[in-house]
């Protein structure tokens, strides 16, 4: 079994060298540049990658683009702010080891995501199976414009590893804030209008209760003390700028109609 790693990333020069050396077993890293202007693409040579340019065409588009040019079948998929935890790459090079018939087509890995240098392991956020090791023949990426995965065969075997991707996406405060905002709420409106979904007034002043309530209250958010309460406001937050990003999308659709 080969393994090829692959990474999208657009300036990642504070990420790219940690996500790399958390695979630098591997039989291949490529890594998916969409025309950065910082060092990624320079950093990325130095440790070894092999690098493609590709404008940016979407999250699940580029990271098909990437799948498509991997040396080898079997794909592990990193993004730039992930690494690689020791006790999961111990599992992935004993499955090295196996002969193709002993494998399964896929395999979820968890996800441990750190927020204010907290591991959190409760509320919404853990374990966040991510089907991220795959035989590229399996399968494909959903085209979708966020929460993008890969979606195997009917018929597809899959398996779960016990070790963590090791996730550090959001900086600060600010950070989180502006992603949601900027990203986040307004993708995810916009996918659910291209779905058909609705919203309502009663939603939009419901949703971001309901959202606290459940991440916070219902799947232990508050045991991950402040770091745990601040996800579930953030995420109550992002609950009602969707909803609300969705319903102004509605109302312009009305009157155009």
């Amino acid at each position: 079994m080969k393994i090829s790693a692959c990474i999208i990333a657009f300036n990642e020069e504070k990420n790219i060298a940690g996500a790399i050396e958390s695979i630098d077993w591997a039989d291949e890293i490529l890594l998916v540049d969409s025309k950065s202007t910082d060092r990624t693409r320079e950093i990325a040579k130095s440790l070894g990658a092999k690098v493609l340019i590709q404008e940016w065409l979407g999250f699940a588009k580029q990271k098909q683009f990437a799948t498509d040019h991997t040396a080898f079948d079997w794909v592990l998929s990193l993004d730039a702010d992930e690494r690689i935890s020791p006790q999961l790459k111990d599992e992935i090079l004993q499955l090295k080891q196996l002969s193709l018939n002993d494998l399964v087509d896929g395999y979820k890995l968890s996800r441990l995501s750190f927020y204010m240098n907290f591991p959190i392991r409760h509320g919404s956020w853990y374990p966040d199976w991510q089907l991220r090791l795959f035989n590229r023949k399996k399968g494909f990426w959903k085209n979708v414009l966020i929460h993008e995965s890969f979606k195997m065969q009917d018929g597809a075997r899959i398996e779960k590893l016990s070790g963590d991707i090791l996730h550090y996406s959001i900086e600060n405060a600010a950070h989180h804030h502006l992603m949601i905002g900027e990203r986040y709420a307004p993708l995810a409106a916009l996918q659910m209008f291209k779905q058909g979904k609705k919203t309502s007034p009663l939603k939009i002043m419901t949703v971001g209760l309901t959202t606290f309530l459940q991440t916070y209250v219902l799947k232990l958010g508050f045991l991950d003390g402040l770091a745990g309460f601040c996800i579930a406001r953030f995420a109550a937050h992002h609950a009602f700028m969707k909803h609300l990003i969705l319903w102004e999308k509605q109302r312009k659709s009305n009157r155009e109609s």
